[in-house]
């Protein structure tokens, strides 16, 4: 009898554990197989091709150190086109709710390291994916001593989860452009009103020319446009605005449409090499340099919702001395598309992405 009472305790036990663990797991971004072969871009004005994420992190690290350690545009010699786009701060903290991120900066030293550490994890419970991948030596410290050179540390993490109104339905796997066997999830002929009325039309100009926005709990918003047309992400997302300012078309998501998305996961990284190692002069007359610029995103999207953690680090120091009839539309997102993810009643998103090879972001 004791032994049986023993046993049911235990039992009892690691039910409680697991709760708390999943419980705990189930904050945190999954930890997602590196993605192969998806780029990284650090505006939405730099130009893109197959493939390609982008993410406000990084600009927001980058108009920190503009601001308070160059003072004015960095210039290299000579200049790159990555540079001048970052120079133009075209998304700022302000264009993004506090919520949302995370932002610090300082001299660089293991107090401003334990920091940040602690503050990811006591606001979104969350762990770096960058932070070891900089050097935290002593000799690579800012020494308050030194005559020469001051060491700073530039630092954001963006991370949302944001969970649909209503659960779509897993639709059988189907083709995505050349691609077969892809995992889908959106609604058909038996989903339920409430499903329906989450999704609202943008545009919609045939079943290859098309754009939804996907209604969330959270103040978020999941944009789906096919067959993107633009170069930058800002040209996408201004030809998708303009096309949906000049539709005239019921923007009602009907009993008679149908919607399907690929389920998706990525986990990226850049280091921003083209940056490193390069001197630029400050508004008061030192020189500054950028020794290593990383960024990071993890992105996850189901029939549920989704998940998104990005974020962005950069490592550099200063001188401190020298100078009609309703018909059915089909809404399949299974060819080429773009996605945004946008904060309700914000005009800029705070994320964006271009698939082509759907494989890259079903490889788990």
């Amino acid at each position: 009898m004791k032994k049986k009472k023993i046993i049911i305790t235990s039992c009892v036990l690691l039910i409680v554990l697991g709760g708390i663990i999943y419980f705990m797991g189930n904050n945190k971004v999954k930890d997602l197989p590196v993605t192969e072969g998806v780029e990284v871009v650090p505006t939405m004005d730099d130009k893109i091709s197959r493939d390609t994420s982008w993410c406000s992190t990084f600009q927001l690290v980058w108009n920190d150190m503009k601001r308070e350690i160059v003072e004015q545009d960095v210039v290299f010699s000579p200049q790159i086109k990555m540079v001048e786009n970052l120079n133009k701060e075209s998304f700022t903290e302000d264009m993004l709710s506090d919520e949302y991120y995370f932002k610090i900066y300082g001299f660089k030293n293991l107090e401003l390291k334990e920091k940040i550490e602690k503050g990811i994890k006591e606001k979104f419970n969350q762990t770096s994916d960058i932070l070891d991948d900089f050097d935290w030596s002593n000799e690579a410290l800012d020494n308050p001593n030194s005559s020469d050179i001051r060491r700073y540390f530039f630092y954001t993490m963006l991370y949302r989860e944001f969970e649909y109104k209503s659960k779509f339905s897993i639709l059988d796997n189907a083709k995505f452009g050349e691609y077969e066997d892809v995992k889908y999830f959106g609604v058909n002929k038996n989903s339920k009103e409430k499903v329906r009325e989450q999704i609202e039309v943008l545009f919609y100009n045939s079943k290859n020319d098309f754009a939804v926005k996907i209604k969330t709990k959270n103040n978020d918003e999941v944009i789906f446009y096919k067959n993107p047309e633009g170069e930058t992400f800002r040209e996408i997302y201004d030809n998708m605005m303009k096309k949906t300012n000049e539709y005239e078309g019921s923007i009602s998501f009907s009993e008679n449409d149908f919607f399907m998305a690929p389920i998706l996961s990525f986990n990226v990284k850049r280091e921003y090499k083209e940056l490193e190692n390069k001197e630029f002069g400050t508004a008061d007359g030192n020189i500054a340099m950028i020794e290593k610029a990383i960024q990071s995103i993890k992105f996850s999207l189901d029939e549920t919702g989704g998940k998104v953690k990005s974020e962005a680090g950069v490592d550099s120091w200063k001188t401190t001395s020298m100078a009609g009839e309703e018909k059915t539309r089909y809404f399949n997102v299974n060819d080429t598309f773009a996605l945004f993810l946008k904060e309700e009643k914000r005009d800029v998103p705070y994320l964006a992405l271009r698939v082509d090879d759907i494989r890259k972001y079903q490889n788990n």
